[in-house]
């Protein structure tokens, strides 16, 4: 019997055994089939990730996240002047935290005038703000809140943008707040005249950055950013389809200009600006030649203020503005950029053309009154 049952029970272990072999292969198996098909999954999902990377869509997301934070709605109340007498209107714009301790850069034309502002901020959260000061001339308004801790943007120092690059927009167009759109700088150094802003400077908005991220009303004073999520620029314009034909103009002031402004309207409550005291054109190859005119290129002087700087020097209509320093002036915009890197007092070597003949000429700066 014994030896019965031990002959009987070698079989039954060896089967045993090989089923728990089976199972055991069985379970490799399907963890091999498991693991194999989450690979799978983790390749196809970085291959996507790389795709999109390289087509532009996750840079634009990783500035959106960086900067949306920083980028506030702006909401004004102002009494304005209507043909049937003062009636009170409401607007939207936008803003850029400039520092954690309250201070937000916006545009003048969004606070023109304004009885109250409120500052939205991404997190829901509004206060109201007080306008620090405003400046015309570059169309850039100073807002302070009372609140510290803000998560404000990184600006850019320098100015070495190229035209190509990517260029996010960031603002509220028609209220829709932290409204994201994203293209290339298109140009650099544009200029825009007085009434395609909608405000009041005195002079045209000079060496702005265009871009062909959509820009909308309520985006202005909002951020256009580069693809390291550093501020370039202020957005302040477009040109309306509706009017002009063109499709996603728009346009901003550089982010060198907008902190420079800012932090002296920070400090002294306004902002100083050089004044030379001439009236100005663009020099064409036509205007050239058909007064004789000895450069194809420059600022043409149209007009000289007879107390300003410019006439103490010397300077006199029809002359052509082509060089301040050492720096080339192509136009009136070349010219007025030039002199804004200047502060009044200072004396300047210009350069002018009249006549067929090139003086170098020293003008003393005064301040724009």
């Amino acid at each position: 019997m014994n030896v019965t049952t031990q002959t009987e029970s070698r079989p039954l272990r060896l089967l045993l055994a090989v089923f728990a072999s089976f199972l055991l292969l069985a379970a490799g198996c399907a963890a091999d089939e498991e693991g194999g098909r989450g690979t799978s999954e983790r390749e196809e999902r970085a291959a996507a990730e790389t795709a999109a990377s390289e087509e532009g869509v996750w840079p634009v997301a990783r500035v959106a996240s960086a900067v949306e934070p920083s980028v506030v709605q702006v909401n004004v109340a102002a009494i304005q002047t209507t043909p049937f007498g003062p009636r009170e209107a409401e607007g939207t714009g936008s803003g850029v935290i400039y520092r954690e301790d309250g201070y937000v850069i916006t545009n003048n034309h969004v606070v023109e005038g304004a009885r109250t502002v409120n500052v939205a901020f991404a997190d829901g959260s509004v206060e109201t703000g007080r306008v620090v000061g405003t400046d015309p001339f570059t169309d850039i308004a100073v807002v302070k809140v009372r609140r510290g801790d803000l998560p404000a943007a990184d600006f850019a120092e320098g100015g070495d943008l190229v035209v190509g690059q990517l260029a996010v927009a960031m603002g509220s167009p028609s209220g829709f707040q932290s409204t994201v759109t994203s293209g290339v700088i298109s140009g650099l150094g544009r200029e825009v005249p007085p009434e395609i802003t909608g405000g009041s400077q005195q002079s045209a908005l000079v060496d702005l950055i265009q871009t062909d991220a959509a820009i909308s009303p309520g985006s202005s004073g909002g951020a256009l950013v580069d693809r390291d999520a550093n501020v370039i620029g202020i957005n302040v314009a477009y040109l309306p389809p509706a009017q002009t034909g063109a499709v996603n103009i728009g346009f901003a002031i550089p982010a060198a200009t907008a902190t420079d402004v800012a932090e002296q309207i920070i400090e002294d409550g306004r902002a100083e600006h050089p004044y030379l005291g001439v009236g100005l054109a663009d020099l064409t190859p036509e205007i050239a030649r058909r007064f004789d005119i000895s450069v194809e290129s420059g600022a043409l002087v149209t007009r000289v203020d007879p107390e300003g700087p410019a006439s103490d020097a010397g300077i006199e209509p029809g002359g052509v503005i082509t060089a301040v320093r050492s720096e080339r002036v192509r136009s009136a915009g070349d010219l007025l950029s030039a002199l804004r890197r200047y502060d009044p007092g200072e004396p300047l070597d210009i350069t002018v053309a009249k006549g067929g003949e090139t003086r170098e000429l020293v003008v003393e700066l005064e301040e724009k009154g």
